[in-house]
């Protein structure tokens, strides 16, 4: 039979449980290949994908003496000290990635087709292409591993804000991301200083456009021919305009941050963009919104039961995520479920003698500039239930300008 058929039969053949993928037919195929190492590549990706999750199964992978003398074990070694769960890859992830790094493409049926050596001219299989294959695979996966081209992914995804695996909303955008940055940095012609910040606006820019959301794999293999082809910075001009126009900032985006998900990848950008300013969190004057990221939740501007009291009882009303601020509980506490006419202007008159009601802000100018940080209409004083569709628009829009600004500061 022709590859494309036995691929057919993997794929469908276990239909009555765990869907199997191109990923998984490829493992298989690696699993299956000891002439040109692909059975220790295979164990590689699969060590690896294992240890970002646990660290401390190291001492499990050792007793494999075999691939233990193998460069892929002295280059996966510093994940048993790695506690870090920003980017913990599975092995499609791994295999993804490597294969769109080394070979400028992006589907995983192509990856299969290389690995039995076809040649895509002649549509027969060459061994000489299958042995390059692996070894062109191997070099990927060990740069993939590398621990300076791996933390330096991450610390570029967290120095502009996406400090907590909670704020990452696609692998796919991930592994497009992390592939950017192993071609920018083997790219002689980039510079190095800038190769940080050209993997943080591509990737704050797919996840705004959703561009690997729906059919990833044909976009990917557009955008990473593309890249070869016309170089990525000049790429990157042709494409940011189009994707990030004018209208995209003051009517697209607004309109999708009109959402109840409180995984919304657009929320997500906007509290990115809050703790790469450094912004106070709401009525608080040095508790950063970063600080509590982990401990705290996000909260409810328009409290939630104040709307439900008011006859707004749908959830995807109130749980508008233009409603959401991350807050220090025990300010969500003292709030409870006063209207926002009512607990606002409290704070102000608080802060009028010299006082504070909520946080640590005991200056009115502070205050209203703790407001405009955190993107709520300064004429929240004075609203409550009946003016909370108009301060959920107004605020989308705040929002909508706040992340605009934090793209263009990457």
């Amino acid at each position: 039979m022709t590859i494309d058929e036995v691929t057919e039969i993997f794929i469908r053949i276990n239909s009555q449980g765990t869907k199997l993928n191109q990923a998984d037919f490829a493992m298989s195929r690696m699993a299956a290949n000891e002439k040109f190492g692909g059975n220790t590549l295979r164990k590689a990706v699969e060590y690896f994908s294992h240890l970002a999750i646990a660290p401390n199964w190291y001492s499990e992978m050792a007793k494999d003496q075999a691939f233990m003398t193998t460069p892929f074990a002295a280059q996966m070694s510093w994940l048993k000290n790695d506690t870090d769960s920003i980017y913990d890859p599975d092995f499609n992830d791994i295999l993804r990635t490597s294969f769109m790094y080394k070979f400028n493409r992006a589907k995983m049926k192509d990856l299969v087709a290389l690995l039995e050596g076809r040649n895509f001219e002649t549509r027969e299989n060459e061994e000489t292409i299958s042995e390059e294959t692996y070894s062109k695979m191997s070099d990927g996966v060990l740069e993939y591993m590398s621990k300076y081209n791996f933390q330096n992914f991450v610390l570029a995804l967290k120095s502009a804000g996406f400090v907590h695996p909670k704020f990452i909303n696609s692998q796919m955008t991930l592994d497009f991301a992390y592939t950017l940055y192993l071609l920018l940095n083997a790219a002689p012609d980039i510079e190095k200083t800038k190769i940080k910040h050209y993997v943080q606006k591509w990737y704050v820019m797919t996840t705004l456009t959703s561009r690997y959301i729906s059919s990833p794999e044909t976009s990917m293999d557009y955008d990473i021919k593309r890249i070869k082809e016309r170089g990525f910075v000049n790429y990157l001009a042709e494409i940011e305009p189009a994707e990030l126009s004018d209208n995209f900032w003051n009517i697209q985006l607004p309109q999708r941050l009109e959402s109840a998900s409180v995984t919304s990848p657009y929320l997500n950008v906007f509290f990115a963009a809050q703790i790469k300013f450094g912004d106070n969190a709401l009525f608080s004057n040095g508790t950063k919104v970063s600080d509590l990221i982990s401990a705290g939740e996000v909260h409810h501007i328009f409290p939630r039961k104040y709307l439900i009291k008011q006859g707004i009882v749908d959830r995807n009303k109130y749980n508008q995520i233009a409603n959401f601020t991350y807050l220090d509980p025990v300010i969500n506490k003292n709030i409870s479920d006063d209207a926002p006419n009512v607990y606002f202007k409290n704070a102000f008159n608080a802060c009028l003698t010299n006082k504070t009601l909520f946080g640590s802000i005991l200056d009115t100018e502070m205050l209203k500039e703790n407001l405009a940080l955190n993107c709520i209409p300064s004429d929240i004083v004075d609203m409550q239930a009946a003016d909370y569709e108009a301060f959920l628009t107004k605020r989308r829009k705040l929002m909508a300008e706040k992340i605009r600004k934090y793209y263009y500061s990457l």
